[in-house]
């Protein structure tokens, strides 16, 4: 297809009328391995912002739209607490999620709803006083001397009834109440679960059921170790505690998910506190994560023993660009689409959102977006205003005019990306016949193999350059980024030139304003991104065979 007619019939079906769809439920969608969150039948891409765990009240809010607005957000991340929501047993209060929904909408904003109920940091101190103070009715996970941990067990049937009968009534109700709006996309269920210093429940009931054979639904998805049946023990050695413990909590969160769902049928998901992703293979658990969490190494029994959740995310809170990127690796696969609930808002973290939504990513949400006078520093920034939301509001500024179509192009494999790494290393991106070759900490003028000066450019001085290019053609690309050098060339052993390259933007139609075009110094070097992140749209082409 050529290249104008392409781009046109995409902005088309960008800005095309939705009445059809308009009432579609939100749900996620894969093909060929890539993944989309539909929203009124379109894929979406979630520019999140996840609130302070205590912004969860009216009064709080206050301090949250400015920052969101600020941010540029399109949809906002809250959680809704089960002591909130059930302060006494049998009586419902959603009061608070009536006010939040009717917010969102006055800002024009969609909702993920965070479930904190049985665990939360895989702790119970989101249940409600009854449970808090009912240890017989809602037991604790024993340790090998029959001591309990501070962990409820995910063998607890009472506290799984109740936790169950309190999710439905929530879903119950966002039924009644946004079923037409759809302002809510998804709902997390539970919450960075999984046990520090325990790797498992050792109680009655979770010994025996340690002893059983392991589930057929876990053999076919997560390979034996040891044997290829029989008990835990049997098939999966020194994994055995800690596959153990994954499968009882998937199972435990499945059947809440399961529930909500038949209720009102929403995307729902976990994630998780995550484990050291270049230790390959891992090693057995040796109280190093929180055990039985949905880790990258037990995805596959998450899938198994919950089938309810679409996807299992990651939280990201270690700025190594080698962990960061094999953990983006990891939690993207076939079966499970790569979202990023949680992200550090320190400045350093906003580059690899270029590299979260190159690579096809539903979207990704900053942690601790909004003006309440707290830090969760040194997970996050030690600002807690104005000055911690501009980074990545810069970033998604770029995105936002473009937001739908660019989930269209990363659906239709597209989109690439890439973050600055610590070692400032260049980088490729590779397309359909083209390479992107990307630099780093370079002026915008010359080369640095001239070694005309050792001075480098202002505000490098950490790792700060990404960018996000989405081939919108064959030959056409649109350029999203800051700090970093782009120089696309065509394959080796093919021929190819750069033709033009527009700075614009598009407008509320979803039509390209031109503002200037790059040339001469401009792009002798390359494409020199500057620190204020800009969009290009780039004309390859080829020349005529003789």
């Amino acid at each position: 297809m050529k290249t104008k007619t392409l781009f046109a019939t995409a902005l088309a079906c960008l800005f095309a009328a939705q009445s059809a769809c308009a009432t579609e439920a939100p749900r996620v969608i894969e093909r060929n391995g890539r993944h989309a969150l539909l929203v009124d039948g379109k894929p979406f891409l979630i520019l999140g912002a996840q609130v302070h765990n205590s912004s969860n009240y009216p009064e709080a809010l206050k301090a949250v739209w400015p920052a969101i607005n600020d941010l540029k957000a399109n949809t906002v991340l809250v959680p809704v607490a089960w002591e909130q929501v059930e302060p006494e047993e049998g009586r419902f209060d959603f009061s608070f999620v009536d006010t939040l929904v009717k917010q969102a909408r006055q800002q024009k904003k969609h909702l993920v709803l965070l479930w904190f109920a049985t665990w939360k940091n895989t702790s119970a101190q989101y249940t409600p006083a009854w449970v808090k103070l009912a240890p017989q009715r809602f037991p604790a996970m024993l340790d090998h001397d029959g001591k309990p941990s501070y962990c409820l067990s995910p063998f607890g049937t009472e506290t799984l009834k109740a936790d169950k009968r309190a999710f439905v009534a929530l879903m119950a109700h966002l039924k009644k109440l946004d079923s037409t709006e759809r302002t809510v996309l998804m709902v997390q269920v539970e919450n960075e679960v999984g046990t520090y210093g325990l790797v498992r429940d050792f109680a009655p009931a979770a010994q025996a059921a340690f002893e059983q054979p392991v589930p057929a639904a876990v053999l076919a998805h997560k390979k034996p170790v040891a044997a290829p049946a029989g008990t835990w023990r049997d098939v999966y050695g020194d994994y055995a505690d800690e596959y153990f413990h994954a499968w009882a909590i998937a199972r435990y969160i499945g059947d809440i998910a399961a529930a909500g769902r038949a209720t009102y049928d929403l995307p729902m998901y976990v994630n998780n506190a995550l484990r050291n992703p270049l230790e390959q293979p891992p090693k057995p658990w040796n109280k190093d994560f929180a055990s039985g969490g949905p880790t990258h190494d037990v995805i596959d029994i998450y899938k198994a023993a919950a089938p309810a959740l679409d996807i299992v995310s990651p939280d990201i809170y270690n700025a190594e660009s080698e962990q960061v990127n094999a953990n983006l690796r990891l939690f993207q696969r076939a079966d499970n689409a790569l979202w990023v609930p949680e992200i550090s808002n320190a400045a350093i973290y906003s580059r690899y959102l270029y590299a979260i939504l190159g690579r096809g990513a539903l979207g990704v949400s900053p942690f601790g977006i909004d003006y309440f006078n707290y830090s969760n520093f040194p997970l996050g920034a030690t600002s807690t205003d104005r000055e911690m939301v501009e980074p990545f509001a810069r970033v998604y500024r770029m995105f936002q005019p473009v937001q739908r179509q660019w989930a269209q192009w990363a659906f239709d494999g597209r989109t690439r990306g890439a973050a600055e790494g610590d070692d400032r290393k260049p980088q490729t991106l590779e397309f359909p016949g083209w390479v992107a070759k990307l630099s780093y900490r370079e002026w915008q003028f010359g080369e640095s193999s001239w070694k005309s000066t050792d001075k480098l450019p202002a505000g490098t001085e950490q790792p700060g350059g990404g960018v996000a290019i989405a081939q919108i053609a064959d030959d056409e690309f649109l350029v999203l980024g800051q700090r970093t050098r782009v120089r696309l060339e065509p394959l080796p052993g093919q021929n190819g030139m750069m033709l033009r390259a527009e700075q614009g933007r598009f407008d509320d139609k979803g039509r390209w304003v031109m503002e200037r075009v790059w040339n001469g110094d401009q792009v002798d070097y390359g494409l020199n991104l500057p620190a204020e992140p800009v969009m290009l749209k780039v004309t390859m082409g080829r020349p005529a065979k003789p």
